[in-house]
């Protein structure tokens, strides 16, 4: 596909890093049909003009990158998302994933990488950065895979203990003895295979409290 056929929405609340965008865009011949500087009006065109791809930064005034793609979904428009950001933390990381978010790109990579990033994710690939990659198969899915062998109990105790519940708290909400809850955290101490602490699973489950939480 020649880049004058694919059409472009952009999103950036920087207007330098917005133009600079825009600028090299056309100076390759792609089609910019509109950009916006928040999340609301990225969102008002992406629905008007539906384009091939839209670019969104994630942290913008009125609608975050993230709420812009999800009510975009709700609606079935077929817009490729990707995502220019500068945060590479695990939270967002999972959350682009669980959105299945087309493209997830750093800001500070070159042009020939937002090139090859739209180019794939036409060709109905996703393609997320290294560095991105990296962070969920070193982060984020370790995690996940330990999660996995809790027992629904377990894990319903893990999100109430990264709510920050005490286990008094904790065996009031499920109507279970301050014992139990104590038995439970013993048998997840051991599972996720953490230090021998109430504090280590506290200390755990605050350190991935975005993906227990994503559950």
């Amino acid at each position: 596909m020649n880049s004058d056929n694919i059409t472009i929405v952009v999103a950036d609340d920087h207007p330098m890093l917005l133009k600079g965008l825009v600028g090299e865009l056309t100076t390759h011949n792609y089609n910019v049909l509109a950009t916006a500087e928040n999340g609301a009006q990225a969102l008002e065109m992406v629905i008007k003009h539906q384009p091939l791809v839209a670019l969104l930064d994630i942290e913008m005034p009125l609608l975050s990158g993230f709420e812009v793609i999800n009510k975009c979904l709700e609606k079935s428009i077929p817009t490729k998302f990707v995502i220019l950001t500068s945060h590479k933390e695990k939270a967002y990381v999972l959350k682009a994933k669980k959105l299945n978010i087309s493209g997830y790109l750093l800001k500070d990579e070159p042009f020939s990488e937002i090139e090859n990033c739209i180019r794939k994710v036409l060709s109905g690939e996703n393609y997320f950065s290294s560095a991105f990659d990296e962070v969920f198969e070193t982060k984020v899915s370790p995690q996940l895979q330990k999660i996995k062998f809790l027992s629904p109990s377990e894990r319903t105790i893990v999100r109430l203990i990264a709510q920050g519940k005490t286990s008094k708290e904790i065996g009031e909400s499920l109507s279970i003895s301050h014992r139990t809850v104590e038995k439970h955290r013993a048998n997840i101490i051991d599972k996720l295979d953490l230090p021998p602490s109430m504090d280590a699973l506290t200390a755990w489950t605050l350190e991935n409290k975005e993906i227990i939480l994503s559950l």
